[in-house]
Order: structure tokens, then sequence, then C-alpha cells
């Protein structure tokens, strides 16, 4: 036995890369999504616990947590996203604020390092991504079961727990009685259903068409796909049309893909027929063919009015925009129709809602440079892996590349939930392509 080996070098088996406690925090921490304060405490716990381990080896195991183009790669694409938000901060309205929420934007930094080491190695990559196919398959069920009995168990077991503990629930009684789509695990006053799942989506659909060839990504497919409609979120439908062009034409081919698309649109008609909620979607949608800008702002649920105010703010602050998580404050300067009632109800816009207006009118021409470079990083990456390693990472590349897909919709990339998200499944990407495999 070597005399000189520290008890902290454990971290790693020797026989490859990788922390064995590193997948538990990640499935922990999208398992625990319904409780945002629970799962921001995961998150920093797991980032505490990441420092801890490198400082115990004095970084001299950080090789053994992943290889060296895998640190790089994971640390730049966090710097690519942190970066803005530090050079924005300056120009803040409230500098003070800016800058704590700069601040503690850096525990991201050790949980990504965390990420990348749950898939850095074979057996952690199965038992990651494995996991996250599972959380979806969960949820995705829970959604069915909502849809035939009108409640999600998963959320009247949370929401049973919250009112034991604190004597009241998840969400109020207005948010019930106002919810008109399916809202899932997350429950009726945070209606993200949708958007989740299909970022998530490709993990169980790689999954299941591993495990169960051809007919277990139908059948995935259409479970799924059944759920994110029914959410009501429409820039989740275009999201998930993407995860299955490029996660079926390999397995399907064109024609059978082409089928499943068919298949779809006959859903389409379907829920149009037997769901007020889901015909007035796409009714609302339809109006974006008419010819007066009114027409396109009502079917994008007020977003044009949205996109306006963002192109003031980016005339105003043009090189590092108006602060990060500062377009609630700003919007009233720019509100495109101040004397008349947005789409989406009283009270200003709280972000860009696309995530390039968000990037230039938060932080500038600096930010979105910034990000493209962290973007031409990721490709270099992936453009340069060998095709064992595409193939490893191609769950966590699509699942991100669909995420910033620039030409749809987004939640706020610099929020804590969506933020997180995002930078987990660069994290998952960044890991899982650059690990160095002994097997």
């Amino acid at each position: 036995m070597n005399q000189n080996a520290l008890p902290a070098d454990n971290i790693a088996s020797a026989a490859g890369h990788g922390w064995r406690w590193a997948p538990a925090w990640v499935l922990a921490f999208v398992a625990l999504w319904p409780t945002p304060g629970i799962a921001e405490g995961v998150m920093v716990l797991g980032a505490l616990a990441a420092i801890a381990r490198l400082l115990l080896v004095r970084f001299r195991g950080g090789m053994r947590l992943l290889s060296g183009p895998a640190w790089a790669l994971t640390s730049a694409l966090f710097l690519a996203y942190w970066t803005p938000q530090l050079i924005s901060a300056f120009d803040a309205a409230d500098i003070s604020r800016a800058f704590y929420k700069v601040g503690t934007g850096l525990r991201y930094l050790p949980f990504l390092w965390l990420v990348a080491a749950a898939v850095a190695n074979e057996k952690g990559r199965r038992t990651t991504f494995g996991g996250l196919a599972i959380i979806v398959t969960v949820w995705t069920v829970d959604a069915l079961l909502q849809v035939v009995f009108g409640t999600s168990p998963v959320f009247w077991g949370l929401d049973q727990l919250k009112q034991l503990v604190s004597g009241h629930g998840m969400c109020s009684a207005e948010d019930t009685l106002a919810l008109d789509r399916l809202s899932g695990f997350l429950g009726p006053c945070n209606l993200k259903l949708g958007v989740v799942l299909a970022s998530l989506s490709p993990f169980a659909l790689f999954a299941f068409g591993k495990r169960f060839g051809m007919l277990g990504w139908v059948l995935a497919s259409a479970a799924i796909g059944l759920v994110i409609l029914l959410a009501g979120a429409r820039a989740a439908w275009l999201t998930y049309g993407l995860v299955l062009v490029f996660s079926g034409w390999r397995l399907l081919g064109w024609k059978k893909l082409l089928a499943v698309f068919a298949f779809g649109a006959l859903s389409l008609v379907v829920l149009n027929l037997v769901s007020p909620q889901f015909r007035e979607r796409i009714e609302r949608t339809t109006q974006a063919l008419a010819a007066d800008e009114s027409g396109v702002d009502v079917a994008l649920s007020g977003r044009a009015q949205i996109w306006r105010a963002a192109t003031c703010m980016i005339g105003k602050h043009p090189i590092n925009g108006v602060g990060t998580r500062n377009f609630r404050q700003e919007y009233p300067a720019c509100d495109p129709s101040p004397g008349t009632q947005p789409a989406w109800g009283a009270g200003p816009a709280h972000h860009a809602h696309q995530i390039v207006l968000e990037i230039l009118a938060e932080t500038g021409a600096i930010g979105l440079l910034l990000w493209l470079a962290g973007a031409a990083l990721a490709w270099r990456a992936w453009r340069y892996a060998t095709p064992e390693a595409r193939e490893r990472a191609r769950p966590a590349m699509l699942a991100l590349g669909v995420t910033v897909f620039p030409f749809n919709t987004h939640l706020a990339f610099y929020s804590t939930f969506w933020g997180g998200l995002a930078l987990m499944l660069a994290a998952l990407y960044s890991g899982s392509l650059l690990a160095r495999d002994n097997d």
C-alpha cells in the first residue's frame, strides 16, 4: 500500500475518473425541483462538498475527478455565463444588489464541477443519465394520472406534507382555480411542466430507445408528447419537436419518423376537439397569421410588446445592458404601450422571454459575444471529439441544444431555476463528452 496516499484519494477509483457520490447529488437536485428552496440547498451543499473534496487533496486529485479538457470546458462555459453578469452589474440600477447576485452566482462553479464529475466515467454516466430518465418517466406518469384523476399524485403528496409542516399548501386557492393546463408535479402555481419535460426528454427517449428499441422510443415519445401538449407551453412544443427529430431519425429513419409526426398531428386534432383549453391555445396561435400587429401580439401572449421593450433597452444600454434580472425595473421606461392593458395582465414584464434579447438587453453586446464564445467552445469540442465520445454525450448535447435553441421563446436564463437547469446541462455535456474512460 502506498504510504503517501491520502484518505481522500478515494474520491475516485483507480479505474477511471469521477466521484461515486456525484450522481446522487445531481439526481437529488433535479428530483427536488418541486421544492425550490430545498433543491437550492442541495445544490449549495453539493458545491461545498465538491470544494471540500478538492481541498482535502489540495487539488492534486482534480485530474482524477475530471479530465483536463473537461475541467477547462466546464469552467469556460460557466465563465461565458457568469462574466456578462459581472460586467453588467456596474451599470445596474441597484448596484449593491447586482453585485450580491454576482457573488452568489459563483456557487454554481463548484457544483458544475461536481455535475461533470458525475458523468466522468461509464458507471457514473449510466447512473446519472439513467436516473434522469427515471425521473422524467415518473413525472410523465404522474401527469398522465392527473389527466385521469384531476390531481397530480406527486404534487398532492408534497402539498399534504407542506400543510403538515407549515399549515398551508404550496399554492394558493386562486392559483388552483385559475389553472387552465396540465401542471403535473410542479403544481398550479409553477406552470413549467412542459418546458422542463421537453428539455429533459432526451435522457428518457435515448434510454427507452437503447433498452427497448424502436417500440420503446415510440411509446415513450407518445406519452411524453401528450403531457407536453396538455401542459400548454407552445415553446415546449417546438423544443420537443426538435428532440423528436434529432433523437428519432437515427433510430427510426425518416419515413417512420414522418409517421410519428403524422400521429402527432392527429393528436392535435383530437385534443382540439375534446379540450377547450387546448383549443384556446391553438386559436391564439393562429392569430399570428393576422396581418395586423395586434393579432401577432395576442398570439404570442404579449411577447411582441415585451420584445419591443427589450429592443428599447438594447438601444439605451448597448454595451453591457441594464443588468441581469433588471428587466422588470427597466420595463416601464421602455413600455411601447403604457396606456393599455398588456396581454399577460397587470404589472411589468419580468424578462425578455427570448434568449438573444435577454442577453442583449441585460448584458449588452459584451454579454452576447461571451455567450457566443462559450457556444463556439462547446461546438469545437463536439467537432473534434471521437465518435465514441459523441455517442456517450448525445443525450446531454441534445438536451442542452434544444434548451438554448435561439428561434424559440424561453424562460429567464439568469433566473435561479432556469439558469441552474441550463448550467447543469452544460456540465453534463462537458463531463460526458470529454471523459477519459479506460473501458
